[in-house]
C-alpha cells in the first residue's frame, strides 16, 4: 500500500488540488480588483471628467477623448455595471468625430462637383455616405445609453418623466434625445445604411417635454419642432407652426448662452430646403458672437453648435464659389457687399 507508485500518485493528486486552489484564489483576487477599478473609473468619469469635458472649448479634442476613452471605460462593463450616463456622452463625442470626417468628405464632393471632376465627386460622395452611416450607428448607441441611464422607456404607453438630479443629468438626457434625432438625419444622408429606427422621432418629441425649455435655450422645443417637420402627424392640433417654434427656440438659445437650438434650426432649413431660413440663422449666429455670454459649465455644447453653423456656411460657399467661408465673411452668404464691387482674393499672398 505504501509502494513508491502509490506515494507518487498521492503527491501528484495533492499537487493538482493545490494548483486548482491557487487558480481559484487567483481568480477571486483578480476580479475584485477589476471591479473596484471599474467602479472608481466610472465614478471619476461622471464626477470629474465629464464636467471638465463639458467646459472645453475644443470640440475636436473632446471628440478624440470620446473615441479613445469609450472602449476603455466600457471594457469594465464585463465586471461591473455599465456607466450608461457617461457612456452616452462619450459615444456622442465619438459620433461627432465621425461627423467631422463626413463633413470633410462632403466638402470634397462639392469642390469636385464645382470643378466638374466627376470621378472625384463620386468617390467623395460615397465616402460621405459611409461616414454618415458610422455616425448614425454611434449616435443611436448614445441615444440608447442615455435612455438606459435614467431607466426611461420612451416607447412606454404610460408616459412618466425620469428623475433628473442636477443640470448635468438634465443635459445628458436632453442631448441623448437630440442625438437620437441626429442619428435619423445621418442615416438618411447615408442612404439608410445604418438602419436607425425612425420611431425614435416621436419618442424624442414626447420625452423633450420633460426638460425646461427656457432654461436650456429652447433646445427641447427645437427638437419637437424638428420632429413635427419630419412627422407632421405628431404635431398637436393647437401648436404653433414648426418654423416659428424653431425661430423662437434659436433666440432663446442666444439668451441662455447655449446655441444648440440654432444648429437644429440650420439642419432643419437644409433638410427641408429653406435657404432663406438658413441664411437668417447663420447671420444671427454670427451677430451673437460679440454679445452672447456663453454658459461656461456647458461651453462645449455651444462650440459644437458653432461647428454645425460653420459647416452649413461652408457648404453654401463651396457649392457656389468652390471654397469654404472666408474668415472675414462668416455670417454672409456672398463675397459681395451691398453697394460695393465683389471682393477678390489677392493671390500674391499665396506665393
Amino acid at each position: 500500500m505504501n509502494s513508491p507508485l502509490v506515494k507518487s500518485f498521492a503527491r501528484l493528486r495533492n499537487s493538482g488540488v493545490a494548483l486548482l486552489v491557487l487558480t481559484l484564489l487567483a481568480g477571486c483576487s483578480a476580479n475584485p480588483i477589476y471591479t473596484t477599478t471599474g467602479v472608481v473609473l466610472s465614478s471619476y468619469s461622471e464626477g470629474e471628467a465629464t464636467p471638465y469635458v463639458m467646459q472645453m472649448s475644443d470640440p475636436k479634442m473632446a471628440c478624440a477623448l470620446g473615441e479613445g476613452v469609450d472602449p476603455l471605460l466600457y471594457s469594465f462593463s464585463r465586471v461591473t455595471d455599465a456607466p450608461e450616463s457617461t457612456g452616452s456622452l462619450l459615444m456622442l463625442l465619438a459620433g461627432n468625430c465621425s461627423e467631422y470626417r463626413a463633413w470633410e468628405a462632403e466638402l470634397d464632393y462639392l469642390r469636385a462637383d464645382f470643378a466638374g471632376n466627376v470621378p472625384a465627386a463620386k468617390d467623395a460622395r460615397e465616402k460621405a455616405k459611409r461616414l454618415n452611416a458610422e455616425t448614425a450607428r454611434r449616435r443611436y448607441i448614445a441615444y440608447q445609453r442615455a435612455m438606459a441611464a435614467y431607466d426611461f422607456d420612451p416607447a412606454a404607453e404610460e408616459f412618466e418623466c425620469p428623475f433628473l438630479f442636477d443640470d448635468q443629468e438634465e443635459l445628458t438626457f436632453l442631448l441623448g434625445l437630440l442625438t437620437g434625432m441626429q442619428a435619423i438625419v445621418n442615416d438618411a444622408n447615408s442612404g439608410a445604411i445604418a438602419g436607425v429606427p425612425r420611431n425614435i422621432a416621436p419618442q424624442a418629441e414626447r420625452a423633450a417635454t420633460c426638460v425646461d425649455n427656457e432654461k436650456w435655450g429652447g433646445l427641447p422645443n427645437a427638437i419637437r419642432g424638428l420632429v413635427w417637420l419630419l412627422l407632421p402627424d405628431t404635431r398637436p392640433s393647437l401648436s404653433p407652426d414648426p418654423w416659428e417654434v424653431l425661430e423662437d427656440s434659436s433666440r432663446l438659445g442666444v439668451a441662455a448662452g447655449i446655441r444648440a437650438s440654432m444648429a437644429v434650426q440650420a439642419v432643419a432649413a437644409e433638410t427641408f430646403g429653406r435657404p432663406e431660413v438658413l441664411e437668417d440663422v447663420i447671420a444671427r449666429f454670427a451677430e451673437a458672437e460679440n454679445t452672447i455670454v456663453v454658459w461656461d459649465e456647458f461651453q462645449l455644447v455651444d462650440e459644437v453648435a458653432r461647428d454645425v453653423i460653420q459647416f452649413s456656411s461652408d457648404k453654401h460657399w463651396t457649392a457656389n464659389y468652390g471654397y469654404r467661408t472666408p474668415r472675414t465673411h462668416f455670417g454672409r452668404m456672398s463675397p459681395e457687399r451691398e453697394g460695393e464691387e465683389p471682393e477678390t482674393m489677392d493671390l500674391d499672398d499665396l506665393l
